[in-house]
């Protein structure tokens, strides 16, 4: 027998059974692993069940609440800076809510910024990749984008007014509280009437934002349907010197006072 292996449980009794052939209560017996029961030790196998049960609470979270977001470009700055994570509110278009002016929104390009059969990244790589960026650990997907509501559905979005203003609907917009320093509000003419059911982006740095303006003679006119947007940027989270609530700027109200967004639902 091996010194080794490990001992059963001993009687605490040291005197022997009495009688012909009656084996030492004392002897040592090796231990066996019960029928049934896992090869693993039981906190190793625990530790597997915690973190596999932690995976499939963050995936349904991900999908169905929030879900964290880096930002891949200067397009957005200052409001949101290269590496930047922001957390994507999943709910806040899900209960018969609707995109509204002036939200930053994440959402899938393709059939707007892009063809509709773009694809994403292959391979063992194109899956970590977007593993990755759906943990917002990476960069996003290239179908993948962030930019802010101009316009909404039976809008019309002119650049610009005698002061350099974009106006919609007629109402100039006061931008200077998230436009990038510097930046005019377009360095390209537009006169757009929005679909219904669809949206018109730009990013908040102008000069470095492809955008719905740059999509403007192709087909679909650079406008975004509305169930292609992957839910609102709510809160800036990391780094922790940029943590931040994003919210609505006041300019927008002044479209809404002007009873053009009613049906949309004014209130966050």
């Amino acid at each position: 027998m091996s010194t080794h292996e490990p001992l059963a449980d001993r009687d605490g009794t040291s005197t022997p059974d009495t009688g012909a052939g009656g084996p030492s209560r004392s002897a040592a017996v090796p231990a066996t692993t019960a029928p049934g029961r896992s090869w693993l030790p039981r906190s190793t196998a625990g530790q597997l069940f915690v973190a596999a049960l932690c995976l499939l609470l963050l995936a349904l979270v991900n999908t169905w609440v929030a879900q964290p977001f880096a930002i891949p470009s200067q397009s957005m700055e200052n409001t949101l800076r290269v590496g930047d994570r922001v957390v994507v509110n999943k709910l806040a278009y899900r209960f018969g809510g609707h995109v509204r002016r002036g939200d930053v929104v994440v959402f899938d390009g393709r059939g707007s910024f892009l063809s509709d059969d773009a694809a994403g990244p292959t391979g063992v790589g194109g899956a970590l990749r977007q593993l990755g960026s759906y943990l917002g650990l990476a960069a996003p997907t290239e179908n993948d984008y962030v930019k802010r509501v101009i316009g909404v559905g039976g809008d019309r979005v002119v650049c610009c007014d005698t002061e350099g203003r974009i106006t919609v609907d007629g109402v100039p917009l006061e931008e200077s509280a998230y436009l990038f320093p510097g930046d005019d509000a377009s360095s390209v003419p537009f006169d757009v009437q929005v679909p219904a059911g669809k949206l018109f982006m730009m990013g908040d740095h102008r000069s470095d934002s492809r955008d719905s303006r740059a999509h403007l003679g192709e087909p679909g006119g650079g406008f975004v349907p509305e169930e292609k947007v992957i839910g609102r940027a709510d809160w800036v989270v990391y780094p922790i010197g940029h943590w931040r609530h994003l919210r609505r700027p006041g300019t927008f109200g002044a479209v809404d006072a002007a009873g053009r967004s009613g049906r949309h639902g004014d209130q966050r």
